[in-house]
């Protein structure tokens, strides 16, 4: 019976040791087979040294009644003299449940752990073998792998071995059990082994000797005849069989589950083809696949492989005949989009409720690591041999000391990576599971703290150590391919071994720079020098690199900067909004490098960089308050010209803020996601293109009046958007299709009206095409009565005059888009309602009306879409383009828009919204018409982002398509995938048009 003075004091002395159930613990250290140890101090200190006092106490109880009667003496009396023991078994059972349960099954174990009394010795391959040699078949072979595990955990929680030590040991055993596992198979079928030789090598962690206590172990298969003289009657065939069936039994002894749990899984999915692929190939079969066939990554994945069981002379030929692919992989064709690919880190398929715990594949995670250091491998070890190490510290070491990362940042991604790794081991130590996720419940939490040597409060330390290293890692991801690259060109770092000009332009040419030299240039004038600018331009340097390498065009992307740099770099502002506006530095990244248009506007006004750092600077301007501010402009300007200029200089600025916004919503950046929905974004872009040009034209009109007739023109005026413009659907590069109509005022002469309304639009032509560097904007007035022929500006009554006698359907059709964009305004509207009859005639469309229509459509596709044009790719007279489904739309318009207000609208989008709610458009056929309209309409605009010219077609640049593609949400390598979904997409729409336009 327990005395409550005694219990009192127990319970005290308990909490002191870190047990957060005492109550339990008591009652533990009350069973008579620990009798002899209650009482003793070393017990308890030794308890309260583990990660988990009480998991420890459960453990070593369970041990002990497993222990046979004549056995447990020797036991207590060995736990209680042999410090070292004692220290590795209870740290053992304070880590690891799944190891108390293997001692508990197996109570003898614990003798394995006196063996290792040294604290220096650390068992190689051999020492493993010997562990294992009494294994006969697959149930045993697991008993003595965890025996082996368990001594290699004992070290590890009691701080004799560090955790690349650690992983080290993990690989080394994981090459005896493959041994050993491949023995017994051999064992099982001695006739499949006399067929064949087979070589087992070892990928990822195992390979790179860092494997994790429990991760699949990655290996390829080959394969050759056991005689060179192959059998002619398909000895080669059969000896692959044999051999596929031994390396199916090796993976079956390794990854099935026991009664002793499973060893870990065997993975051969990097082999050639992956799992479609053979399981064992020939060496000449492997060779063959990865010369003519491997990615990129099959490469990254080789710089691990190395011989680990089987014929070691076939595996060492194995390895000589692939090493040299590796380090060749940097000059293959394909090389920089697959880096681009790769060092995007893929977190798509992490559960966004686990994205913030994944240790290995969340952002600053041990991917980050290494897969910088791989990367950086391959394209710096094809000159240095010295780089050529699988595992990922020892290759990091070696770049930095080839000056390849800056000493600090290597020192700093060593210690990040070495706490990371700790962490994952701990974590799959406790149940020996397969996981990289961080524990949520608290106890799990304290235990992982306390196993890192975090003591005072464990959870909030733990965290803290955490969430810092992941920190390191991120930031130092991207500077970890830059920094050396600005110390090469700006010698800063005294002491530090720089890249050389040969190995920063092969590093600039992997990550996608086509001309390194001018980029090296460029980043020498950005960097040099000890002023403010420099200074500040080598912080912000490193992340702009990164994601310039992230465009379709780096070099553009740097030169861009270094020009706007130049125009600003003394500007206070500039600096500092780049500096402390994260934002605003990745939004100009983006812009620079994503095409020709954007960062043309910006160079010919630079202060609008400002735009980029305000929340609201990217919304674009309402037409209203752009036309306040054009007409006062054009008010303070001296004479026409200067106003056409100041007029422009508006319509410059918000040309770019349209595009950067455009760029920016299409690409995303880390603060903002892509834009979901393309059609919003064409919307907005049409709008504001639309509003832009109209409030410039009022300018024009204002300044064309102002420089002949003062503040009055002696007739009233108004000009008309048409196509597009009408339907506020501009793009970039769209023409301002408009009409021309004026009516004079009271007590003026027709003919003195008519005059001045000629001379007013032959000075507003003017104005708007004198000579400059902004896109054109270019005024049509093709749509007018007569066309070409007519004169270009009529009276309203003129109008009515002739849409009543002459008009033919094609010019009713037109008026569909006709919208009052600039002068009088009531003039305007009354134009409005002279065309309304026209376009929206009552009773709709008689049949040959319809016939026209459809003939004219016929016509323009047989003549005007250009010669040699494919006609599935072209965005506005190819199939299922622009054409099809606006004169789908209209003719459905003039159809029925008499008696479907929804259908009296300029815009395509809502003519076709409206023309399905009221049934006249199923639904399906909808979505295909409105997916093929936004679609091409972006194709156009992305065209003159990219080219700063306007285009119907994809351009065949290889650049310029890559850029295009990204701007259609394509990523690095698709734009095959691109051209194909274009053409899927307007395919169906024809479809469709051909069903309700022809009426097929």
């Amino acid at each position: 019976m327990t005395v409550p003075g005694r219990r009192s004091s127990t319970f005290s002395r308990l909490l002191r040791h870190g047990f957060t159930d005492p109550s339990g613990a008591e009652r533990l250290l009350d069973v008579p087979e620990l009798s002899t140890l209650r009482g003793d101090d070393v017990l308890l200190d030794a308890l309260g040294a583990t990660a988990d006092p009480d998991l420890a106490l459960r453990g070593l109880v369970r041990l002990v009644e497993a222990q046979p009667e004549t056995e447990r003496q020797t036991f207590t009396t060995t736990l209680l003299a042999a410090k070292p023991f004692r220290d590795r078994l209870l740290g053992v059972l304070g880590a690891s449940e799944a190891l108390a349960d293997h001692l508990a099954r197996h109570p003898r174990d614990w003798e394995s752990l006196v063996t290792y009394e040294a604290a220096d010795l650390h068992p190689g391959v051999a020492e493993f073998e010997r562990g294992l040699a009494e294994a006969t078949d697959e149930v045993s072979l697991r008993v003595a792998y965890r025996r082996c595990l368990l001594a290699i955990a004992a070290r590890d929680v009691c701080g004799t071995i560090d955790v690349a030590e650690t992983a080290a040991e993990l690989a080394d055993l994981a090459t005896a059990t493959l041994r050993a596992a491949l023995a017994i198979a051999r064992a099982a079928a001695p006739a499949d082994a006399a067929l064949c030789r087979l070589a087992v090598i070892a990928m990822g962690k195992c390979g790179g000797h860092e494997l994790n206590y429990v991760s699949d172990v990655d290996v390829i298969f080959v394969g050759e005849p056991a005689q060179e003289a192959g059998d002619p009657e398909g000895g080669e065939a059969k000896a692959m069989q044999a051999a596929t069936r031994l390396a199916s039994h090796l993976m079956r002894i390794c990854s099935e589950t026991t009664v002793e749990g499973t060893i870990w899984p065997v993975d051969a999915n990097l082999r050639p083809e992956g799992r479609n692929g053979p399981l064992v190939r020939t060496l000449s079969s492997h060779l063959a696949y990865y010369q003519r066939w491997a990615k990129t990554w099959e490469f990254q994945a080789l710089l691990k492989a190395r011989p680990v069981a089987g014929d070691p002379e076939l595996g060492a030929q194995y390895i000589d005949a692939v090493s040299p692919l590796v380090w060749q992989a940097a000059e293959r064709e394909n090389f920089v989009p697959d880096v681009q690919k790769m060092r995007r880190r893929v977190v798509d398929n992490i559960p966004a409720a686990q994205i913030d715990r994944e240790l290995k594949l969340g952002p600053g995670g041990l991917r980050d690591v290494e897969f910088a250091v791989q990367l950086l491998q391959l394209v710096h070890g094809r000159s240095d041999a010295g780089l050529h190490s699988g595992t990922t510290l020892d290759a990091l070491a070696a770049l930095a000391a080839g000056g390849y990362v800056g000493r600090a940042d290597a020192a700093q991604l060593d210690e990040a990576y070495r706490f990371l790794r700790a962490m994952e081991h701990r974590i799959q130590l406790y149940r020996l599971r397969r996981t990289h996720l961080v524990p949520e419940d608290d106890a799990d939490l304290r235990r992982l703290g306390r196993s890192l040597g975090l003591r005072t409060d464990p959870v909030a330390e733990l965290n803290k150590e955490w969430k810092r290293h992941a920190a390191v890692v991120r930031r130092l991801h991207e500077k970890l391919f830059y920094r050396p690259l600005l110390d090469a060109v700006a010698q800063l770092a005294p002491g530090e071994i720089r890249l050389s000009t040969k190995a920063a332009g092969q590093r600039l040419e992997a990550l996608g720079y086509a001309d390194p030299a001018a980029a090296l240039r460029h980043l020498e004038a950005l960097a040099s020098g000890v002023s403010r600018k420099a200074a500040i331009q080598r912080t912000l340097l490193p992340v702009l690199l990164g994601w310039f390498a992230d465009s379709a065009d780096p070099d553009a992307g740097l030169l861009g900067f270094r020009k706007v740099s130049d125009a600003l770099g003394k500007t206070p502002w500039y600096l500092r909004l780049l500096r402390d506006e994260g934002a605003a530095a990745e939004n100009l990244a983006r812009v620079l490098s994503a095409g020709r248009l954007a960062p043309d506007l910006l160079l010919r006004a630079p202060e609008a960089v400002a735009l980029l750092g305000d929340p609201e600077g990217l919304r674009p301007r309402g037409r209203e308050h752009l036309e306040q501010e054009v007409l006062a402009a054009v008010g303070r300007a001296s004479d026409a010209e200067q106003a056409v200029a100041a007029a422009r200089g508006v319509r410059r600025r918000e040309l770019f803020r349209t595009a950067a916004a455009d760029l920016i919503g299409s690409y995303g950046t880390e603060d903002s996601p892509r834009e979901p929905d393309p059609g919003a974004l064409v919307d907005r872009v049409g709008e504001a293109v639309t509003d832009l040009n109209a409030a410039t034209i009022a300018g024009a009109l204002r300044a064309a009046v102002r420089a002949e007739w003062g503040d009055e023109l002696p007739t009233r005026f108004a000009v008309i958007g048409m196509g597009r413009f009408g339907g506020h659907e501009l793009g970039y590069g769209s023409d301002a299709d408009v009409l021309f109509v004026h009516e004079p005022r009271e007590g003026v002469d027709e003919q003195d009206a008519a005059k001045a309304a000629g001379k007013v639009v032959a000075e507003m032509r003017r104005l708007l095409q004198l000579p400059t560097a902004d896109p054109p904007l270019l005024i049509d007035a093709d749509l007018r009565p007569e066309g070409k022929s007519g004169p270009l500006v009529r009276t309203l009554k003129s109008y009515a005059a002739y849409y009543h006698r002459w008009s033919l359907v094609w010019e009713s059709q037109a008026l569909l888009r006709a919208e009052p964009i600039a002068g009088d305004r009531e003039l305007g509207d009354r134009f409005i309602e002279l065309a309304d009859p026209l376009r929206y005639p009552a009773e709709g469309l008689g049949e040959d009306a319809v016939r026209e229509i459809r003939r004219l459509k016929a016509r323009m596709e047989s003549e005007r879409l250009p010669r040699g044009a494919d006609p599935t790719l072209h965005a506005k007279l190819g199939r299922g383009g622009l054409s099809d489904v606006e004169w789908t739309v209209q003719l459905l318009q003039m159809q029925h828009g008499w008696a479907e207000p929804g259908l009296r609208t300029t815009r395509t989008r809502d003519a076709l919204r409206a023309a399905h709610a009221a049934g006249l458009i199923p639904t399906e056929e909808a979505q295909t018409l409105d997916e093929a309209w936004v679609l091409a309409t972006r194709v156009r605009n992305a065209v003159m982002l990219v080219r700063g010219r306007p285009g119907d077609t994809f351009p065949s640049d290889p650049r310029e398509l890559a850029a295009v593609g990204r701007y259609l949400g394509y990523e690095a390598g698709h734009v095959g995938e691109m051209v194909d979904d274009y053409r899927r997409i307007t395919r169906r729409a024809r479809g469709v048009v051909e069903e309700l336009f022809y009426g097929a």
